[in-house]
């Protein structure tokens, strides 16, 4: 990533403009042929949206019919900067260069900041024999400059408008930045707390993760991605990636067709339905292949039954690695698989500009292979309108004004505020009363600037965040004494994006300044957690209990004032009976990014009542990984009163937090669940939801349904729908969900989707195991 500071570039936009439509013009001109010669040839006979679409075609097409096999497969390649790119290239880069001025580099990623991307799209619009300009891609996860929740946080909104607008200005300032092209949404669903990408995804449902997927691409794409406004998706990991054996990244997996289709899948399907521009595939094995190599879910599935017309990257690397794999026996087999599998464009791999051409001489590889996947990768570019005006991201004037804004900020303080998740609250600890006088704000990330950013940051600056400390004193006022210790480093080491992360397991010798200000206080904010980079790709963990000396820090604090609120900061379910089983209320506050502080303090003190529902489930101890709500049922499912039973000798089978659950600052009540199932293709499913409760508040209302019978075994609850509702006091109202046979049915081991007559259970309720329960027969009318 390239994090230095820009220089004035050697020719502005306009003159860089001026010169590409002057002397140039090689793109520009055959497009505005094309357009015309199209235009006469459809105007009587084609809608617009037709004329439209055969422009793009037609413009394609002739472009790929002048360019070379060298120059094709240079579009299929990308690489990463090897060096700033707002000077002259280094000696050690200078091969890098000339590729770029040959037209042989279709994509770059790591290549960021208005003056950068200008100086190098110039390197090959203005020197390459046909000046296709680049695409430049960059892991832009949960915010570029201004940072959002990490994703499994925003996920805890359950609000697929608030993840919308994360993603939406998330592009804003990439593309002001220069950028056309983010690596992500990943869409992984994950049921494995241990595997650190999951604070990446939308967590262990498929249901959710798909219609937050779809949310964040719809965000990142808007309406036109030829919008300046907007950038290209990438629909990540394809796939399998979450269900790595033992937690450990990079992991094999080894799952069933009925897994695959109907718990891994529907993420992607739905995010190709909302328009994903680009897919990215994965690093393991699925069924015995490498996804790189895997010619089902790529051409079959993806590019045939579901339709998808834009290209797929591999990851780092990830067709070189089929080597290591066992898949290949070298460089060349791998290129040769993996093409012919449907992976488009190669990330720093190498293997397709090294032997691609020979494969295709040694008729291993159709000329038609790979036309198509140029195509695909033209295409978008064509989307995103670089042939227009290859120029038109990188403007700095545009760049300063967007990235950091205050609208910007306000953005982010809204959506971390609805990511936050109450998980316990007894007495009414939160809100803090308002006649309070004192607060100690305790803890190893109390006053961290940098932890909120969280992994996977982009381009934020560090130590940019406002701090729980900061949040607390902005909003607490001058009436109110802030007693504030660290009490404890959680790491020793210098926190970085690589390397190893070194826990503090022996200096205490801040608790007893932490314990004063506990016991002159009124009460306790104890933020502790994960430190940022423990989470992410590569920060497996086979522990998830919390690091360092936290929960020695938590029991010295207990013994002086069990008053205490605990300000949870993770990007992965943690272990925490300890703190479940003492500690009076935590806050389940994720890494919530730029605004974390303020949006915190709003919780604390009442501001906003939080309505977060956990997106995953968090088990008591690492024994009862992976634990997931939607699990099957066995043939002895229990309780029993023996020892013959699923179950554990020394732990209950239950989770610490189930997926779904969030408590707010007010009561609700569920009653009246009805199911009108007389019409079959459409079952109503009533409920009245009531806010028992003393304030306004906003509950997030799910629907699960159970089929009981089924020529595959189902789940024993699957989240079908929910509501996000807001109540006053006292206030009811009667909720409606419909279930279709998009709801009912799922696939079997061949892909094939159906809808079974049988007995189906509904259940209606604040999280997934608090439910009232009504049964309906589903007749064979809905199934024909």
């Amino acid at each position: 990533m390239n994090n230095s500071k820009q220089t004035n570039p050697s020719v502005t936009l306009h003159e860089a403009s001026s010169q590409y439509q002057s002397n140039t013009h090689k793109i520009k001109w055959l497009a505005k042929t094309i357009v015309t010669l199209t235009v006469s040839l459809f105007l009587f006979s084609c809608g617009s949206k037709q004329v439209e679409n055969n422009e793009e075609e037609v413009f394609v097409s002739e472009l790929l019919d002048k360019m070379t096999l060298e120059e094709k497969i240079g579009q299929l390649h990308q690489i990463t900067s090897q060096w700033n790119m707002t000077g002259p290239a280094p000696e050690y880069a200078q091969g890098h260069e000339e590729r770029l001025k040959s037209g042989l580099v279709g994509s770059m990623l790591n290549v960021i900041g208005a003056e950068a991307t200008l100086n190098a799209q110039k390197l090959v619009v203005e020197n390459s024999r046909l000046g296709i300009p680049l695409i430049f891609g960059y892991d832009v996860i949960h915010g570029y400059r201004t940072m959002f929740p990490v994703p499994l946080g925003e996920a805890a909104s359950w609000d697929p408008e608030v993840v919308k607008l994360s993603a939406s200005i998330a592009a804003l300032e990439s593309a002001a930045a220069g950028l056309h092209w983010t690596f992500a949404p990943m869409m992984d669903v994950g049921r494995d707390a241990r595997w650190g990408r999951v604070m990446e995804g939308a967590g262990e449902d498929p249901y959710l993760a798909s219609i937050l997927s779809a949310a964040r691409v719809r965000g990142f794409q808007g309406e036109n991605l030829a919008d300046q406004k907007t950038i290209a998706a990438c629909a990540k990991h394809f796939a399998g990636y979450a269900f790595a054996e033992s937690g450990k990244d990079y992991n094999n997996v080894d799952i069933s067709n009925a897994t695959l289709h109907n718990v891994i899948l529907p993420p992607f399907k739905a995010s190709t339905a909302a328009g994903a521009a680009t897919y990215m595939n994965s690093f393991n094995t699925i069924q015995g292949l490498p996804a790189s190599s895997n010619e089902y879910i790529q051409r079959q599935l993806l590019k045939g039954d579901w339709g998808f017309d834009g290209f797929v990257v591999s990851d780092w690397n990830s067709i070189g690695e089929m080597v290591a794999h066992g898949a290949a026996r070298d460089l060349k087999e791998a290129a040769n698989m993996a093409i012919n599998a449907g992976s488009d464009m190669d990330m720093e791999g190498n293997a397709y500009t090294n032997f691609l051409a020979e494969l295709v001489e040694e008729s291993k590889v159709d000329i038609k292979i790979i036309d198509d996947a140029v195509k695909r990768v033209l295409t978008v570019k064509y989307r995103l309108g670089l042939f227009e005006d290859p120029y038109k991201y990188s403007n700095k004037e545009w760049e300063k004004n967007t990235l950091y804004s205050l609208g910007n900020k306000s953005a982010a303080r809204k959506v971390a505020r609805e990511s936050i998740v109450l998980l316990k609250n007894e007495e009414n600890k939160l809100p803090i009363s308002k006649s309070i006088k004192s607060i100690a704000v305790v803890g190893p990330l109390a006053d961290d600037k940098d932890a909120p950013l969280g992994n996977w940051r982009a381009d934020a600056v560090a130590n940019s965040a406002v701090s729980v400390l900061e949040g607390i004193k902005a909003r607490a006022g001058k009436d109110v004494t802030i007693n504030y210790a660290k009490g404890c480093d959680l790491v020793t080491s210098e926190r970085n994006f690589a390397g190893e992360i070194k826990f503090n397991t022996t200096d205490r010798t801040g608790f007893a300044a932490a314990v004063a200000a506990a016991k002159k206080s009124e009460i306790v904010l104890l933020a502790i957690g994960e430190d940022c980079f423990q989470s992410g790709e590569g920060r497996s963990q086979a522990d998830i209990r919390l690091k360092g000396l936290q929960m020695e820090l938590f029991d010295a604090i207990y013994a002086v004032n069990p008053n205490i609120v605990i300000v949870l900061m993770n990007g992965r379910p943690v272990a925490i009976p300890e703190l479940d089983a003492k500690a009076p209320a935590i806050l389940e506050t994720w890494f919530l990014g730029s605004e974390a502080g303020h949006a915190i303090a709003d919780v604390v003190f009442g501001d906003h009542n939080p309505s977060g529902k956990l997106p995953m489930t968090f088990p008591r101890s690492n024994g009862q990984i992976p634990i997931y709500y939607n699990a099957m049922n066995t043939g002895r499912p229990g309780p029993k009163n023996e020892v013959f039973w699923s179950h554990y000798t020394d732990q209950s089978n239950a989770p610490l937090y189930p997926f779904g659950y969030g408590l707010s600052y007010t009561d609700f009540k569920y009653d009246n669940l009805a199911v009108d199932s007389s019409d079959p293709s459409a079952i109503q499913v009533s409920v009245t939801l009531q806010n028992t409760g003393a304030v306004t508040g906003t509950e997030v209302a799910q629907l699960y349904i159970r089929d009981q019978f089924a020529s595959l075994v189902r789940p024993i609850k699957e989240l079908k729908g929910f509501q996000k509702v807001t109540l006053k006091s006292g206030e009811s109202k009667n909720l409606t969900f419909t279930l279709t046979e998009k709801e009912l049915g799922f696939y079997d081991n061949e892909g094939n989707y159906k809808v079974e007559d049988g007995m189906f259970d509904v259940m209606v309720g604040t999280n997934s195991t608090d439910l009232l329960t009504e049964t309906f027969l589903l007749t064979a009318e809905v199934v024909q």
